[in-house]
């Protein structure tokens, strides 16, 4: 394989934003291959494609190791890694420990040791990326979700040590959104709520990730970055 052909690995693939980006990655000629927790259709439509699917448990060190083996035995170089895998856990009373140990593992755990495991796959390729997948809530902390909000603050400082330690082969950067798109639950005094928290006011839709990773993947000129993709949330 040919670096040019170095496939781009997204954990965390099998809806929304993840997906979103493996198919436009894929119209666009890329090799990809894509992380899951659980079969569903669209999964099998991203093989149908061509893309290699993993079926990865990031929850525990044995799962994240065992893809990582995975990993190794499907490709020889990779052009970026984009973590994407996340979870949106209530930290309910009596499991708080449990649930911050989870999304500790999956926001923070997972992407260290793909990092550290997996950068000699980078290194095969001329030019290459890791983009962490932060969120928004970061900048102000939260009060309801403090655990998930402290994985993804950690996710963001995992951002500038490997940004420095993997300089200058390796751009290490991460996006930070809020509302990208909502889902088909969500009701409309939800949606005017949610909408009103930004100075733009819109749902952008997955395009607008896709145009930040796309970004950040063609610059060659930035490394240790966050970029943030919230409408102007932090004007308001």
């Amino acid at each position: 394989m040919s670096a040019a052909q170095f496939p781009i690995l997204i954990t965390g693939a099998g809806q929304r934003v993840g997906l979103y980006c493996a198919e436009r990655l894929l119209d666009e000629g890329q090799a990809v291959i894509v992380s899951y927790r659980r079969e569903r259709d669209s999964i099998m439509q991203l093989r149908e494609r061509g893309a290699i699917a993993l079926q990865a448990d990031f929850s525990s060190e044995p799962g994240i190791l065992a893809f990582i083996d995975q990993l190794k035995a499907q490709c020889q170089g990779l052009r970026a890694i984009v973590h994407n895998a996340s979870q949106w856990l209530a930290e309910t009373p009596g499991e708080e420990a449990q649930a911050f140990r989870q999304l500790f593992n999956v926001h923070m755990l997972a992407p260290y040791l793909i990092n550290l495991h997996c950068s000699d796959l980078l290194l095969q390729s001329e030019h290459a990326d890791i983009v962490h997948v932060s969120d928004d809530v970061v900048r102000k902390g939260s009060a309801n979700r403090p655990a998930y909000c402290a994985s993804k603050a950690g996710l963001e400082s995992l951002t500038l040590s490997f940004a420095a330690r993997l300089a200058p082969r390796i751009k290490v950067n991460s996006i930070a959104p809020a509302l990208l798109m909502f889902n088909d639950s969500d009701d409309a005094a939800y949606r005017s709520k949610t909408l009103a928290k930004s100075a733009l006011g819109i749902e952008p839709g997955p395009q607008a990730f896709y145009q930040s990773l796309r970004y950040l993947l063609d610059n060659p000129y930035v490394t240790g970055t966050t970029l943030t993709l919230n409408g102007g949330r932090h004007l308001k």
